[in-house]
């Protein structure tokens, strides 16, 4: 589920532009062949987050954070994470995009991409709590 409360204090969607690319929610459908009610389920499972943005305040998610079969695999969980230890959902779309260079990849998205749960996940731990 988006979060809709006040959007947090140093994260601007707007600017987060510089970090990653925005899909709409036709966008998702289309990438991975999903259906409307398949993408919202994501949505409200959390295995993707995403930001309210635009005129409409309507629900972004970071390009990153989908593939072609659908959301990343290792997302969720590194999500629960971050969330569990209080983060909202644009924190963590912000920590996870964060330059990181001891990070394989230069961030934690990056390294995810390529695999490295484990390690993500280790520093969202340290991070969250």
């Amino acid at each position: 589920m988006v979060n809709d409360n006040a959007v947090t204090p140093g994260f601007d969607p707007d600017a987060a532009d510089d970090l990653t690319g925005w899909l709409a929610v036709p966008d998702i459908m289309e990438l991975t062949g999903a259906s409307l009610a398949q993408v919202k389920t994501w949505i409200q499972e959390r295995e993707l987050i995403g930001a309210r943005r635009g005129p409409n305040r309507a629900v972004y998610v970071p390009a990153s954070f989908v593939t072609e079969e659908g959301p990343l695999p290792a997302l969720r969980g590194t999500i629960t994470v971050l969330a569990d230890g209080g983060y909202r959902d644009e924190e963590i779309i912000g920590w996870l995009h964060e330059a990181d260079e001891s990070l394989q990849g230069g961030s934690a998205i990056a390294s995810l991409r390529e695999g490295n749960k484990t390690e993500v996940r280790r520093r969202a731990q340290e991070t969250a709590f």
